[in-house]
């Protein structure tokens, strides 16, 4: 296997969905598929045996959901990035599986079209939702207390806050006035502060954690 290709992990109970992403990721250069599965059990095993890189999950699986699989998977493996293929427009769907660490969605009407530049986003941590979505998701996530952020400087702060807007990592540059490479450094560090493994993730727990008020965005007191 090429090590440096991004591993995906396909995983949906409907088989000729199944086939054609993984027929539409055959054709990139970066990309390998290094299996499938179409349930929640099968999911957990194959990502254990795989160690995927990405994951795309459906949210409907014969033993359960893709929010349910993908709690299990990023407790287990949390480097896998695990991107929902969902039909739904259901909020509660949606807020479900950001609470349980996925890095976005893909609406399964696109996935083939968009399949591979949503594997390589979702691989390079960035968030794969639309400030629109995520406007509206934030402030429905539960709340949480386990003392994350408390050590996030001014500056940190500033960044997470326009992450929480939505915004990339160049718009947040020009916003700050900022050097793209100094955007990354804070941004790394920003999610490892938060102990989180993506954007999205690191948006979830600050939010979450009473870090930054959404949508008053405001450090914690």
């Amino acid at each position: 296997m090429d090590d440096a290709k991004i591993k995906v992990l396909v995983v949906d109970d409907h088989q000729m969905f199944a086939e054609g992403l993984i027929k539409a990721l055959s054709d990139e250069d970066d990309v390998i598929v290094v299996g499938s599965a179409g349930s929640v059990a099968g999911a957990r095993a194959a990502a254990n045996t795989h160690t995927p890189d990405v994951i795309l999950m459906d949210y409907e699986l014969s033993d359960g959901d893709g929010a349910q699989a993908t709690q299990f998977i990023k407790e287990e493996l949390p480097n896998t990035k695990v991107v929902m293929l969902t039909s739904f427009t259901d909020e509660s769907v949606l807020v479900s599986a950001i609470e349980a660490g996925c890095s976005g969605f893909v609406t399964k009407h696109k996935a083939v079209e968009e399949v591979a530049a949503a594997v390589r986003a979702a691989y390079e941590g960035e968030a794969l939702i639309s400030p629109s979505m995520l406007a509206r998701l934030l402030p429905k996530l539960r709340r949480s207390s386990r003392g994350l952020g408390s050590d996030l400087t001014p500056r940190e702060l500033e960044v997470l806050k326009l992450l929480a807007e939505g915004l990339a990592n160049t718009a947040i540059a020009e916003r700050l006035v900022i050097s793209l490479h100094t955007v990354r450094n804070h941004v790394q560090s920003i999610i490892m502060k938060l102990q989180a493994h993506s954007k999205l993730e690191a948006v979830t727990i600050a939010v979450r954690e009473g870090v930054i008020q959404y949508p008053q965005t405001s450090p914690r007191p």
